[in-house]
């Protein structure tokens, strides 16, 4: 079954050329024109992305993304911003409600391609009575256990390195800010500083060594290799 990608426009054009680019790359496509509409067939259809024509006259976007991620709590549905020229405005609003990814038009199809490419088929992810697991080349995280493998290898990891190691394998190839690792692996209401997240960072390379499977992204932060290890 092709994986289905919901695309939420009030514009025939809009909608049927990213049907005909995401239908080319093997993805079948659902239209939604409204915010209830969106809803009901993300809850019906669960499809494997939304993307969002964000348009100046028409500021809907944001509020279907934060509908999704708060009303419907999809942290794992990717919603994608497709902000035309004009609508720039919105890209603090999808922030704020969440937005995965934002693309400013016009783009290069292939790099719409290329995010859901990664975000969909990689990390490969199983799940069964332990918890489930993440796989992304010769490294395995089991969820259940917590325990990480490289390359046949068990690898030990404390609480925090875990948690890190977890996130990033999660967005393979996105640059995951320090801010983000710090929501992703400290506790709610605890302060953080960047050097701190740079420690843990470095134990989790260390651990994976000689493997060094994380790259170091300059002020923007951290991400992990698409490739295989």
């Amino acid at each position: 079954m092709k994986p289905l990608i919901l695309i939420c426009s009030q514009d025939a054009e809009f909608y049927l050329f990213f049907s005909h680019v995401l239908g080319a790359d093997g993805f079948a496509t659902e239209l939604a024109g409204g915010v209830e509409e969106a809803i009901r067939q993300v809850t019906e259809r669960e499809p494997q992305a939304v993307l969002l024509d964000c348009q100046p006259a028409s500021p809907v976007g944001p509020g279907i993304c934060a509908r999704l991620k708060g009303e419907l709590q999809t942290d794992a549905l990717p919603v994608i911003a497709l902000i035309a020229s004009g609508a720039e405005h919105q890209q603090l609003d999808l922030l704020k409600a969440g937005i995965d990814e934002s693309f400013l038009r016009p783009f290069a199809p292939a790099k719409l391609l290329g995010y859901l490419g990664r975000k969909l088929r990689t990390p490969l992810l199983s799940n069964g009575a332990n918890g489930g697991s993440l796989t992304c080349g010769e490294l395995n995280m089991q969820l259940g256990s917590r325990r990480v493998h490289c390359n046949g290898q068990q690898l030990h990891l404390g609480p925090l390195e875990f948690n890190l190691l977890r996130h990033l394998m999660e967005n393979p190839g996105k640059v995951c800010s320090r801010d983000e690792l710090v929501g992703a692996a400290w506790p709610a209401n605890i302060h953080v500083g960047a050097r701190t997240v740079d420690v843990h960072i470095s134990r989790v390379r260390k651990a994976l060594s000689p493997h060094n499977v994380i790259r170091t992204i300059r002020s923007a932060g951290y991400a992990l290799e698409e490739q295989e290890i």
